[in-house]
């Protein structure tokens, strides 16, 4: 019975997870209709909702956006409103840390969140999964006098929370999984533990006592 229930349970929990995941996007999209004239909405002009129309309405709307923004108009406009929010103390620091994370997500640098990375952390003996940041020179490379990698060690379950240390290159391990394996072993608590092939990995040095034996 035992085994029967936990057969059952990993399949019905994480489509159930699935399924409210999608759903939440998709209400939450959904809201974008609110900024449609009330008697254009679809669910007034049609007489009932559908679900979904609010995905397609804000793909459009950030469609358009990068259009707009991706000619010269467009990033004058833009420079002019970030000089806006510049003015505006909290809003400044917000709103420029947001755009700096999602400008080094999205961009083709190869080095930002493309390698898993073990750490000692947080003490020596003790290794933990973090993820390269980057690799760019500094201040700090240029007054500890060595070159440091920036890595971000998400916590668990949540990966979405975690701490920025720097670390010395000499110091780190880079590891073949990828940043979608470390994630599915970051959130599971070590559960979850992907698959690594070993014919690739090169054997273990031996010591003088082993060889000589």
């Amino acid at each position: 019975m035992k085994r029967y229930l936990i057969a059952g349970l990993l399949v019905w929990v994480p489509l159930g997870v699935t399924v409210m995941v999608i759903k939440l996007l998709v209400d939450l999209m959904d809201r974008s209709l609110l900024l449609l004239p009330e008697p254009y909405r679809p669910d007034n002009l049609l007489g009932f909702h559908i679900p979904g129309l609010g995905v397609l309405l804000t793909t459009i709307i950030v469609l358009v956006t990068g259009m707009v923004v991706a000619n010269l108009f467009g990033r004058k406009l833009v420079k002019l409103w970030e000089s806006v929010l510049a003015q505006i103390p909290l809003v400044r620091t917000i709103y420029t840390g947001v755009k700096q994370i999602l400008e080094t997500v999205f961009s083709s640098n190869e080095q930002s969140f493309r390698k898993v990375l073990l750490v000692e952390y947080p003490r020596r003996g003790l290794w933990t999964l973090a993820f390269q940041s980057s690799t760019t020179s500094g201040e700090a490379q240029t007054k500890t006098g060595r070159a440091v990698i920036n890595v971000f060690i998400p916590t668990t379950p949540n990966p979405t929370s975690g701490f920025f240390i720097m670390v010395p290159s000499n110091d780190v391990v880079e590891l073949d999984m990828s940043v979608d394996d470390g994630l599915k072993m970051i959130i599971s608590a070590g559960v979850v533990v992907p698959e690594w092939n070993r014919g690739h990995a090169k054997p273990p040095a031996r010591s003088d006592a082993e060889n000589a034996a």
